[in-house]
């Protein structure tokens, strides 16, 4: 796999991840099935799910070679970047089927 491909199929794998604690409705994605999982664990969610995909980036970085020590800046990108990705399925959970519930 080239180079770009790998780093497209990492902003797809965050794409998919930012946005599963809001398509879920279970605890840490695997735990018990709750009726209204607050926004809290949503968050909790969203933090544990963004440090696993930089982990995964880590990950392939080093497979290929080319490991580069990050700073801080480094995380606030990546964690800006996981929750910009987020908005989708956070308009769609909070935004758009509030709307729809108070049409009804």
């Amino acid at each position: 796999m080239g180079a770009s491909a790998t780093v497209w199929m990492l902003l797809g794998v965050g794409f998919v991840a930012a946005n599963l604690p809001f398509f879920n409705e279970r605890i840490l994605l695997l735990g018990p099935r709750r009726p209204d999982k607050g926004v809290g664990w949503r968050l909790i969610e969203l933090l544990l799910l963004a440090a696993l995909t930089v982990a995964l980036g880590m990950l392939v970085e080093e497979r290929s070679g080319q490991h580069h020590a990050q700073g801080w800046p480094f995380y606030t990108v990546a964690l800006c970047l996981f929750i910009t990705f987020a908005f989708p399925g956070f308009v769609w959970r909070h935004l758009r089927r509030g709307a729809l519930a108070h049409d009804r």
